[in-house]
């Protein structure tokens, strides 16, 4: 399968999939079989309408990347893990919001920043990532200062740390659409304690989904109708795209370049 790839290959094993990069999220999600949107820099509060904070690390060129991926890749049902910063872009490109700052939010909140495993978390019970994880309360690793603050559409928060800050989100009717605030990348091998979340098993659950999406498509190719022209699946995922309703950030910039 392909996937955009960003921050796993500490983790995936070697060949499990092939990463697809390019400078723009458009024309490529009939290539992939599954998407991982990582972590990096803050999303501009221009994306979601919120308060625009000074002295924070933004990337334009990439919020708007990741928004028209997630607009193709979340109609399609393709397999998403987001991490970190990826987590956040979910929840705004579903509509929802973030606190720029959580210590502004959450006052009491340690301010924490590491890669090792830290910070405890409580996972809901009954979740995806409950059944994926098995571990709770656990501790994971924190290296943001971002968070959801209005859930997006069709997302559930499935994991809270002590202060109460989101630490997960998912969509249980999709065929695998999860966010995580912490690395999972950084979290495996020998030495993790039974309390220490081991990244491992969310990033095989994430390839698993994949890999039965790759599977099926090559089993079953949408059917090509007599005196139809061009490809099916193309036409397919186009006329869901057109259906589907935009972020209001891209659909701005498709009424000025219009």
């Amino acid at each position: 399968g392909r996937a955009i790839l960003r921050d796993v290959s500490l983790s995936v094993p070697r060949g499990s999939i092939t990463p697809v990069l390019g400078p723009s999220g458009r024309g490529k999600s009939e290539l992939l079989a599954g998407l991982v949107d990582g972590g990096g820099d803050d999303i501009g509060a221009e994306t979601y309408g919120g308060q625009v904070l000074p002295d924070v690390r933004i990337d334009p060129e990439r919020d708007r990347l990741e928004l028209h991926l997630l607009e193709a890749a979340i109609p399609a049902r393709l397999p998403i893990l987001g991490i970190c910063r990826g987590s956040q872009m979910i929840n705004v490109a579903l509509g929802g919001t973030l606190h720029a700052d959580i210590h502004e939010v959450y006052a009491q909140a340690p301010r924490m920043r590491t890669v090792l495993p830290r910070k405890t978390i409580y996972i809901a019970k009954g979740s995806r990532l409950d059944a994926i994880m098995r571990c709770d309360p656990c501790r994971v690793n924190a290296l943001h200062h971002q968070s959801v603050d209005r859930l997006g559409r069709g997302l559930a928060i499935v994991a809270r740390d002590e202060s109460g800050i989101v630490q997960a989100v998912e969509d249980s009717s999709a065929p695998f659409l999860v966010g995580v605030q912490w690395h999972p990348e950084f979290m495996f091998g020998p030495g993790i304690g039974e309390e220490h979340l081991d990244g491992s098993p969310i990033l095989n659950e994430f390839l698993d989904a994949v890999r039965t999406r790759k599977s099926k498509r090559q089993r079953c190719p949408p059917p090509r109708q007599p005196g139809q022209r061009g490809h099916p699946r193309r036409r397919g995922r186009l006329a869901r795209q057109a259906r589907a309703p935009l972020h209001p950030t891209l659909a701005t910039a498709k009424t000025r370049n219009a």
